[in-house]
């Protein structure tokens, strides 16, 4: 049960940086007095004028004509990502069956065998056979 659940999950989250590496994107943001004040993906960024308080334009107008600036990271897709091929020779596929046959059938899970009388007590014997008989080994 829990193998089947972590298995789910590892395929998710491959499958998620399978798309995260295939694709591109932009994010934009737009930085007031060296602090970010919008960011946005795959969209612009508001310019900051509108937020503007009394506080941070007093603060960014002394000495400097413009403290806004805008800050874009683009992330370009891997179009390097291909399908795998596997060559279906005679020698891959003897070579595969010998390994599997070799490496992996010993560490296989043997079944236990089963006992059919394993609940049933043995018979009680009320006299010794052998000696009844008088068979004795020498």
């Amino acid at each position: 049960m829990m193998k089947r659940f972590l298995t789910k999950i590892l395929s998710v989250t491959l499958a998620f940086v399978v798309v995260f590496a295939t694709s591109s994107f932009t994010m934009d943001m737009h930085f007031c007095c060296n602090k970010l004040v919008d960011m946005a993906v795959l969209s612009k960024a508001k310019p900051c004028k509108e937020q503007e308080s009394d506080k941070s334009s007093k603060e960014c107008s002394l000495g400097q004509k413009d403290c806004c600036s805008n800050s874009t990271l683009t992330k370009k897709a891997d179009d390097n990502a291909k399908k795998a091929q596997f060559d279906h020779s005679t020698n891959n596929t003897v070579f595969l069956q010998t390994f599997f046959y070799t490496y992996l059938n010993p560490f296989e899970r043997l079944e236990l065998e089963e006992v059919p009388f394993i609940n049933y007590d043995p018979p009680w014997i009320e006299r010794d056979i052998l000696v009844l008989h008088e068979t004795f080994l020498i």
